[in-house]
């Protein structure tokens, strides 16, 4: 080492370098990341796994660990009517639901099966989506120890009245889209049911509801793998949560603002009445400027929310 390197060695050590304008290298070191966390995303009605994809790319490619499941009934886990597979619309109304004994029970049992190959790491957060929101919070009521934190996103949280349907009864439920989508009577059928493989104008009603600020193009792929039964369970079940375990859970929710499936008035609503339940555990709140499907409208922004939840 010659002697300048030896004094710039010798004044690195006092912090005198930069006052000497010598070549020092005071860069800022790169703002440290949040530490990594496990995501478990449950979807909505109708809809699987594979819809969560952009988002768990996006989570991904943050440094987290993202799980996505097909609850009972939907996606890889569906069974289909003999009439939606043979284009028989008319009788698509009236066929039983071959998943019509799906219960909410089963789709909560399933996401704590999930949780519960989690376990070795940190507690994930739990993420449902729509109907989902009834399917975590029943979980939250099973396995409280196993859950970092719940998210609902633009999602049912059922407490005072108890089901998704008593809240879709509601005047805040009201929006004027998609009322035209559902087939048949839901006691018979043994299901909430719609036609993701009808005609062009049904298809183009079903975006307006649920997809409406993602183009036409894009939303087919969304709409062409929704499975077209909610077992009814997950639509009228109680979820039966109480303060002592459900409500011990920090939570999140992530209100969807151009929602005309869930309207924002009805997540309001829910969100008031959650903090009135737990008053010392309230939601913390997110809003989305989004269709109620901004895991396809707006992926990289729905990350970020995640991403920031603490």
């Amino acid at each position: 080492m010659n002697r300048r390197d030896v004094m710039k060695t010798a004044l690195l050590g006092t912090g005198l370098l930069p006052g000497l304008g010598l070549a020092a290298n005071n860069t800022p070191a790169p703002a440290k990341r949040p530490k990594a966390r496990t995501f478990l995303l449950v979807h909505g009605a109708w809809h699987n796994a594979l819809h969560w994809t952009r988002v768990s790319q996006a989570l991904s490619a943050r440094g987290h660990q993202v799980v996505a499941i097909d609850l009972p009934g939907h996606g890889l886990n569906a069974r289909f009517p003999a009439a939606y597979l043979t284009g028989n619309t008319a009788r698509l109304t009236e066929e039983r639901s071959p998943q019509a004994d799906v219960t909410l029970e089963d789709c909560a049992t399933a996401v704590v099966s999930a949780l519960e190959k989690l376990k070795d790491g940190p507690k994930p957060v739990l993420v449902g989506h729509s109907a989902g929101g009834t399917v975590i919070t029943r979980t939250g009521e099973l396995a409280p120890h196993l859950i970092g934190r719940l998210v609902y996103l633009s999602a049912y949280c059922p407490l005072r009245l108890q089901s998704a349907s008593g809240y879709g009864a509601l005047p805040e439920a009201r929006t004027g889209y998609g009322q035209s989508l559902f087939l048949g009577d839901p006691a018979k059928l043994g299901a909430v049911r719609i036609n993701p493989r009808g005609d062009a104008a049904y298809l183009e009603a079903l975006r307006l509801a649920f997809y409406q600020d993602v183009e036409t193009a894009g939303f087919l792929p969304f709409a062409l793998t929704l499975t077209p039964d909610l077992p009814q369970s997950l639509w009228t079940a109680r979820v039966g949560a109480t303060k002592e375990r459900w409500g011990r859970l920090p939570r999140s929710y992530l209100r969807c603002a151009q929602d005309r499936a869930l309207a924002p008035a009805l997540q309001d609503l829910m969100i008031r009445e959650a903090d009135a339940f737990t008053p010392g555990n309230a939601f913390t709140v997110d809003t989305l400027e989004s269709s109620h499907s901004p895991f396809a409208s707006q992926p990289e922004k729905l990350a970020a929310l995640l991403d920031g939840l603490r």
